[in-house]
């Protein structure tokens, strides 16, 4: 009481604004990897996947799959039969090795798939040891956008010389052309056809894979 006069307590001050306690991981560890405006998940071991990381993640894997399959398909090439030709009984060998388009066909694929093979393990390393991006620098991506669009080429180019063999002295037979000699060495003709149609398929891949460089070389 001051002069007669009551004296009323001073307002107690207000309450700070509410604020979150803390940002969540992913928008923290999104926010030092300079991934603010792209949408992110956790994986399981603590790494942050952006949603351009799965889809590169997923292009690879389907990159080594259908180079695999093509060569595998391939290597595994070979028939021993025979066929009448005139009344006579001809023996006929067939084996990949014996052509050397199919030959070229098998290093691309397998070099193929030794790239995609070396790309995951390197983007696994980064994701678990580092926790940083699939992809962490423009430098890079460009050296991965210039493997994947050599490797399409030459995807393109093996399937076309495999596709292109006319006759029987350069499909792998060795012996004279005759007429329908899949009727028998169907076994080796399926090989050889799913074989070049993998790699056709591997071709696309590829080109998605070098379209998707493209997509993260003009965003970053």
């Amino acid at each position: 009481m001051m002069n007669g006069h009551k004296t009323e307590p001073a307002p107690p001050p207000p309450p700070p604004s509410a604020t979150p306690r803390q940002l969540t991981e992913a928008k923290v560890m999104a926010e030092e990897n300079g991934l603010q405006g792209e949408p992110c998940v956790r994986s399981k071991t603590g790494g942050i996947l952006t949603k351009g990381d799965v889809v590169v993640l997923t292009l690879r894997l389907l990159c080594m799959a259908t180079s695999v399959t093509g060569m595998s398909f391939m290597v595994t090439a070979r028939q021993v039969s025979a066929a009448s030709f005139y009344g006579f009984q001809l023996q006929l060998h067939s084996k990949w090795s014996f052509s050397y388009s199919f030959e070229y066909l098998v290093g691309v694929t397998a070099t193929a798939t030794a790239y995609s093979l070396l790309q995951l393990l390197i983007a696994g390393s980064r994701l678990l040891v580092k926790k940083s991006p699939v992809i962490p620098s423009r430098n890079q991506a460009w050296l991965v956008f210039a493997g994947d669009q050599i490797l399409a080429y030459a995807m393109m180019s093996a399937g076309s010389a495999a596709s292109g063999v006319a006759n029987l002295n350069r499909t792998g037979i060795r012996h004279t052309a005759l007429p329908n000699f899949c009727k028998s060495l169907d076994s080796f003709c399926d090989h050889v056809t799913v074989s070049i149609a993998f790699t056709f398929f591997s071709c696309v891949m590829y080109a998605a894979a070098a379209v998707q460089d493209v997509i993260w070389l003009s965003t970053h």
